[in-house]
């Protein structure tokens, strides 16, 4: 296995399997004995700014909107 040049390197199936390192998974890298140690993180990192946004707006509509109102919407132009 080797390290690429951004500092990434493959984690074998076998083991994000085993100790449930799934995609989005927070990891810590820790030294002891002169080795390095990644385990799944105490707690979460802070949520990209992205996520943060998405999740203020996640339940914010006003008004639920049909099929065709919003094809309507998004063809307004085709009314002309």
């Amino acid at each position: 296995m080797r390290i690429t040049s951004k500092g990434q390197v493959t984690i074998p199936q076998w083991i994000r399997e085993r100790h449930g390192l799934m995609p989005q998974t927070d990891v810590d890298f820790t030294e002891r004995d002169g080795m390095v140690i990644l385990a799944p993180a105490a707690t979460a990192s802070k949520p990209d700014r992205a996520d943060q946004l998405l999740e203020r707006l996640r339940g914010s509509a006003q008004k639920s909107l049909t099929t065709d109102e919003i094809m309507h919407l998004t063809r307004a132009y085709d009314d002309d």
